[in-house]
This record gives structure tokens, C-alpha cells and sequence, in this order.
């Protein structure tokens, strides 16, 4: 089950995250190769960030998966939750981090 959590530093009180929360979904299932009911996806708002030195509209994102986490993906999870972060809550592309990490990662099966 992957699941990613946002983090930003914009008051989302107000803001309809409603197709935030449906376009990272798909992305994430589109791009782990996992059907979207087993997407998870935490979106917390007026979180203290600062980047850069500054408070300007910023995010930190992690994407915590069981598998499907190679390089490739890692580059397009960047690329379209940047983008999508850009369009709907005008976060810049160059003020989003994105941590990725495969629970499965480093796991030996022994043969018995």
C-alpha cells in the first residue's frame, strides 16, 4: 500500500483539496504500478516550513511504498507531484522535496 504525505505550509483551510487528493492518487497508483484503493494520501496544511530562508509557499513530501520503487520512478513521482502541487496550490516546483522510500528495500529472502 503506498502512501504519501504532504506537508505544506499554506493555510488549506478553505481550499478544495478534494482533486488534489484524486490527482495524486492516480499519479501514485499510475506510476507504482498499484490500483488506487490501496493509495493512502495525508495532506496537512499551516505546517512551519521554511526553504531557502524564507516562508514563500513551499512543500515537503514523502511517498512510503511495500515495492515498485526503482530510479525511473522515483524521477516521475518527482515530476508529476511537483507539477500537480504547482497547478493546484501554486507551491513552485523548485520549493517541493519529495523523500521516496521502498519498505521493501534491503529486505534478504532466505530460501529454506
Amino acid at each position: 500500500m503506498p502512501c504519501l504525505y504532504i506537508s505544506t505550509n499554506l493555510n488549506l483551510d478553505m481550499a478544495d483539496t478534494g482533486p488534489i487528493f484524486s490527482e495524486t492518487t492516480k499519479a501514485i497508483a499510475s506510476i507504482i504500478g498499484k490500483p488506487e484503493n490501496f493509495v493512502m494520501v495525508i495532506l496537512k496544511g499551516s505546517v512551519a516550513i521554511s526553504f531557502n530562508g524564507n516562508k514563500d509557499p513551499a512543500a515537503y513530501a514523502e511517498v512510503v511504498s511495500m515495492g515498485g520503487i526503482n530510479k525511473e520512478v522515483k524521477r516521475k513521482l518527482i515530476a508529476t507531484l511537483g507539477t500537480i502541487l504547482e497547478n493546484m496550490l501554486s507551491i513552485p516546483r523548485t520549493r517541493f522535496f519529495l523523500k521516496v522510500y521502498d519498505t521493501t528495500a534491503g529486505l534478504k529472502i532466505s530460501k529454506i
